[in-house]
């Protein structure tokens, strides 16, 4: 049986929703996507805060820093660590006005397997468009599709030059349901 995998997003259509702004550190520095959307380890001093951008009830599953950046209530957190220990780093985050527990989630995995034929549309940066440190990578991707035969044994991970997508094993979008987390929202890739 061929494994299934699901781009994982924040629904943003859970009516009277918080929404969380760029992470920062007890300096007042900003950890934002540029930090925790490389599918890779990251390293952060101190205590991370993620201000409300727009007050409202909390999630179980938000993306911060424009819908970039993985925060999660700590029982999707432990599911996290338990299902996929070596795909994440967890990073015990504050939520102004919240006493619940709550973590980053910065996915330390990163897998070219975006399958160009399958997606409906991917165009790549290329050298006339001025940005040397972008070219060879992906533009835009619409309608993705991934080759899991490229995937190895992540289950939860970013995708190679577009690293904006979050995708998830079908076991974790499974446990995440079982628990009732709030907030996700998941389209097959």
């Amino acid at each position: 049986m061929a494994k299934r995998y699901f781009d994982l997003s924040d629904d943003v259509h859970v009516a009277g929703r918080w929404y969380l702004g760029t992470p920062v550190d007890a300096a007042g520095q900003d950890h934002g996507s540029w930090l925790f959307t490389r599918g890779e380890p990251a390293q952060v001093k101190g205590r991370l805060r993620a201000p409300l951008y727009r007050a409202g009830k909390p999630l179980d599953f938000s993306l911060a820093d424009a819908g970039a950046i993985p925060v999660v209530h700590v029982k999707v957190a432990s599911l996290l660590k338990e299902l996929a220990p070596g795909d994440v780093q967890l990073f015990p985050i504050e939520i102004d006005g919240q006493p619940d527990h709550f973590c980053l989630v910065n996915v330390t995995r990163l897998e070219r397997c975006i399958d160009d034929e399958a997606s409906e549309e991917v165009e790549y940066w290329m050298p006339e468009d001025g940005r040397p440190e972008k070219t060879g990578k992906y533009r835009a991707v619409a309608g993705m599709r991934i080759d899991p035969s490229k995937v190895g044994d992540a289950k939860i991970f970013r995708t190679w030059g577009w690293t904006i997508a979050l995708i998830v094993s079908e076991e974790i979008k499974e446990a995440l349901e079982r628990i009732g987390t709030t907030g996700t929202k998941f389209k097959e890739v």
